[in-house]
């Protein structure tokens, strides 16, 4: 396989996509990885695994009416496997091995039946330091957009997880792109004030376009120029609610073509008056876990 990704938007020929089979019985308040979960854990709300099958398989369709090989991970009992895009990530025709909590390691063993259709000099394992996830990685072009967080307190947060190692590493590994980084905020116990990931807070739709939430970056102008790289009149703008239910978090198959949650209505309305064709699906149930649309994926060649 050859592995090619050089943006979020141009035409997908190939992806990963998670499985919820299996994903084992509601986590512990203690188990919990990030501010949503645990409070969809203490409210007694917490999906079951049945609705996020339906979910998944509804994404799944899509892709199969676009086209899209879809490939899926091996189904471990009782493992959260929903989250692909946080285990690995492909830019130009290298993927990387996301150095991520140690108790997901086996994730990444469950993708083994894709890794070894790729030349193993493509698959790259970043040094211990290097803290990373695919949540937060976003190739655009000439340019890499990092999400990070760079604080004294960086170990206090279950919620951060790519570190400024992460960030030079990439720099070394991409000498001819632009590594961009933006400080995000982070909340171990508040999921209003958590950008988990950059796509929690941003990502581009179409070849000029971007969905932005101000309140994800801690640093102004950080934002700003994301505002300016795109232009004002291109950006939709969304609440700390939107942000809360994940609206940044959609999912791009074609420059025309963006898979989102159905109940999106703002931002769903908005994308068809920028001329996308949006694809609706329900997605509600995996959202409480802090994940959406981009998150359940890992896109391996776009054309």
């Amino acid at each position: 396989m050859q592995l090619h990704i050089e943006d979020e938007t141009s035409s997908l020929k190939a992806v990963i996509l998670g499985t919820a089979e299996s994903c084992g019985p509601t986590p512990t308040p203690e188990q919990a990885y990030d501010p949503k979960s645990l409070e969809h854990i203490l409210a007694g709300t917490y999906p079951l695994e049945a609705d996020m099958v339906k979910e998944m398989d509804a994404f799944a369709e899509v892709f199969a009416k676009h086209g899209v090989k879809v490939y899926r991970p091996t189904v471990l009992k009782d493992c959260n496997q929903i989250f692909s895009r946080d285990i690995a990530f492909v830019i130009e025709d290298r993927i990387f091995h996301s150095n991520i909590l140690p108790d997901r390691e086996r994730e990444f063993e469950a993708i083994q039946h894709v890794l070894d259709q790729i030349d193993p000099l493509k698959i790259i394992r970043p040094p211990e330091e290097v803290h990373i996830e695919g949540g937060d990685v976003m190739p655009w072009n000439n340019y890499i957009f990092v999400g990070t967080y760079t604080g004294e307190d960086y170990p206090d947060y279950i919620t951060a997880r790519t570190n400024k190692q992460a960030v030079e590493f990439l720099k070394e590994q991409f000498p001819n792109k632009t590594v961009k980084s933006f400080e995000l905020r982070k909340s171990n116990t508040n999921a209003k004030d958590n950008a988990l990931h950059l796509d929690c807070c941003f990502q581009p739709v179409g070849k000029d376009k971007a969905i932005l939430h101000k309140n994800g970056f801690l640093v102004e102008e950080e934002y700003q120029w994301l505002v300016d790289y795109f232009g004002q009149e291109n950006i939709f703008e969304i609440t700390k609610d939107e942000m809360y239910q994940m609206f940044s978090n959609v999912f791009s198959i074609s420059p025309e073509v963006v898979v989102s949650e159905k109940n999106f209505t703002r931002l769903n309305n908005w994308l068809r008056e920028q001329g996308f064709i949006v694809e609706e699906i329900p997605y509600a149930e995996i959202a409480k876990q802090e994940g959406l649309l981009r998150c359940s994926t890992m896109p391996l060649i776009r054309s």
